[in-house]
């Protein structure tokens, strides 16, 4: 993958999660109706996941924070997993899509993850290495 396809991606990424993000304040209850009933206070856990998206979505698109913010985009698709396995088992009240379209959110949210350590993390195109961060510096 060159260098410009890469900083393509990484906007589509981004104008991806930042949109998501800021879906979760514009439409909420849809968020809230897809998580299992043993996670409390559905309302504030949608807030930061979105908020969560945002700052990923904004964060993995300059050279510094890009390894932060995709580890933390990462860490979010794990943590929301839950909750699409929940709409693929039980359905998703008050959202119409079918069966087969909510089992197939799992494997795209794992694609998701990948394509976020791909694009993100994969290797030193994400600009020089910061000392003691572990990032390698690209070659001369």
């Amino acid at each position: 993958m060159t260098a410009n396809s890469k900083a393509a991606w990484r906007w589509i990424l981004a104008v991806f999660f930042i949109v998501a993000g800021v879906n979760h304040f514009a439409n909420p209850a849809p968020y809230r109706s897809m998580m299992p009933r043993y996670f409390p206070a559905h309302g504030p856990l949608v807030q930061i996941s979105g908020i969560a998206e945002m700052l990923g979505g904004f964060g993995i698109l300059p050279p510094m924070t890009r390894r932060l913010a995709a580890w933390g985009l990462i860490v979010l698709l794990v943590a929301v997993f839950p909750a699409n396995v929940n709409v693929a088992l039980n359905g998703w009240p008050g959202v119409t899509i079918p069966t087969w379209a909510l089992w197939l959110r799992l494997p795209m949210q794992i694609l998701l993850l990948w394509a976020v350590y791909r694009i993100c993390l994969a290797d030193s195109t994400n600009g020089p290495a910061i000392e003691g961060t572990g990032g390698a510096a690209p070659p001369p």
